[in-house]
């Protein structure tokens, strides 16, 4: 069980991000990227402000103090997600979408995890790291030949 739920957990942000991604494409009537950035969010915020209490206590002690330059840091973080994937998606397609993940990749597991936390990774992790980055060489080569 302790393999699958990494699986799980991932494959719940990936059905996430893929109707976030059908979105952002087809909202085609809004002709400012930022209002779709805008209502998708505040429907973000109530649908996990519901969720909070399946979570356990809420407490915003910490937010607002101790931890209030991460709740910073965190809400620049989904506003660059938000307007990265909003003129990905709008401007470049869905299938652009190899490349935010291998970067992701590369800035989540790499430079958070490892550098930032300290978190180990293994030879499989780096074999990891470099196909993924062979993916985005691969996508790019394909992308120029079709053009």
């Amino acid at each position: 069980m302790r393999s699958i739920t990494p699986i799980l957990f991932s494959f719940v942000a990936a059905v996430g991000n893929a109707l976030f991604a059908a979105a952002q494409k087809k909202a085609t009537l809004i002709a400012n990227p930022f209002m779709m950035v805008v209502a998708s969010a505040i429907v973000c915020v109530l649908l996990a402000t519901l969720t909070i209490p399946l979570f356990g206590k809420a407490s915003c002690e910490s937010l607002f103090g101790r931890d209030s330059i991460w709740v910073l840091a965190g809400g620049a973080g989904l506003y660059l997600t938000y307007l990265g994937f909003n003129l990905l998606y709008t401007r470049c397609g869905a299938s652009f979408y190899v490349i935010y993940a291998v970067l992701s990749i590369v800035t989540t597991a790499l430079v958070v995890g490892g550098l930032f936390f300290k978190e180990s990774l293994n030879g499989y992790h780096w074999a990891a790291i470099l196909t993924a980055l062979i993916t985005v060489v691969l996508f790019t080569l394909g992308q120029n030949s079709i053009k």
